[in-house]
């Protein structure tokens, strides 16, 4: 283990600050840390702590997502991006948003049984779902666990459309699955790339696979003919903003048919979790970084107004707007994502009368 009480920085994790959650009575406080007897803070191993959901498909209102239905077989996430919205919902589940969120990680290994029980109510209209719409459904957990593997063997069973979102290279584990799914038009995969700058994928996403591997990803899924789509996500200004350019014209290279961006927000606990992390990551320009983000979202760090939350406003967004836009313009002028199909899909009943 390591602390950072003698100033070290946690290395393979984005947070480097463990908050108090919002719903405790009762919280640390970290203002005489000195007569404290044992580090405070301390970079221990992962823990994974079993769930058994009722129901596994979650159901969105957000007019800003594409999708109303998704599945995540994990909370919580190993990778530690150190921006991403899903550390607010680790604190629902009595942890912390920072360091706890990417070393208590909850999965549901009945996923797969639950998402065929679900599928079949009398009631139940199917509609594509949206593997990870929260946390990484192939974070290195699933190489142990197999939950998102046994998810897409439900949906290749039903004939279910299924769209994928991850930064990680594991998903080639399931090529053959993709491949299944691909040939009825029941998949969509999304590939993040936020960075193909090394040395700042190892402090923002301490522990995913590097930029080029993500390519790399790219060019096999391409390779088999099945759609990637590419998500610049999230971008930071004065970080990876400068990026937008290399990034389209690499993915588009690859194979990816289609791309799309949004801005980042650093809503409830993250914001105070990344000016900790920015400040001790890249202090020369910490603050110019926050206000430029703040820039984005009428002058705050935060924004949950619909409609502009993932686009931001302002000079500083419109920029990174027409960047972005011209880039897919010069290197992806064509982009091209067909729709998931529902033709196919059928229950288990449906199943049983073939025989």
């Amino acid at each position: 283990m390591e602390d950072l009480e003698n100033g070290s920085y946690f290395k393979g994790r984005g947070s480097q600050s463990n908050p108090n959650n919002k719903f405790h009575c009762h919280q640390f406080s970290t203002e005489n840390i000195e007569g404290l007897d044992e580090p405070f803070l301390e970079n221990s191993l992962t823990e994974f702590i079993k769930e058994s959901p009722k129901k596994i498909i979650s159901v969105s209102n957000s007019p800003d997502i594409p999708f109303l239905y998704s599945i995540n077989p994990y909370q919580g996430c190993e990778h530690g991006c150190i921006y991403c919205y899903a550390r607010n919902a680790h604190e629902y589940w009595g942890f912390s948003a920072g360091l706890d969120f990417e070393r208590k990680i909850i999965y549901k290994p009945d996923a797969a049984e639950i998402l065929e029980k679900q599928i079949n109510h009398k009631n139940y209209q199917p509609q594509p779902i949206m593997l990870s719409g929260n946390t990484d459904c192939y974070q290195p957990a699933e190489r142990k666990f197999k939950i998102t593997q046994s998810l897409l063997k439900v949906f290749l069973k039903y004939k279910h459309p299924v769209s994928i979102i991850t930064k990680n290279s594991l998903i080639l584990r399931d090529l053959d699955l993709l491949e299944e799914l691909n040939k009825l038009d029941l998949i969509h995969i999304n590939i993040s790339v936020t960075s193909l700058n090394e040395e700042l994928r190892q402090k923002l996403e301490p522990r995913t696979v590097t930029g080029k591997v993500r390519i790399k990803v790219i060019e096999k899924l391409a390779e088999k003919n099945i759609p990637v789509r590419v998500m610049v996500a999230p971008i930071i200004p004065g970080l990876n903003s400068d990026e937008i350019p290399n990034i389209i014209k690499a993915v588009a290279n690859a194979g990816a048919t289609d791309a799309g961006f949004t801005i980042v927000r650093l809503n409830g606990a993250i914001a105070d979790i990344f000016e900790d992390w920015i400040l001790k990551a890249y202090p020369d320009r910490a603050q110019k970084v926050l206000g430029q983000i703040a820039a984005c979202h009428g002058g705050s760090l935060n924004d949950s107004r619909w409609g502009t939350r993932m686009k931001g406003e302002g000079n500083e967004a419109e920029a990174i707007r027409q960047l972005f836009k011209l880039a897919v313009k010069k290197y992806m002028p064509k982009p091209n994502l067909h729709q998931l199909s529902l033709a196919h899909f059928h229950k288990r009943e449906e199943q049983l009368k073939l025989f």
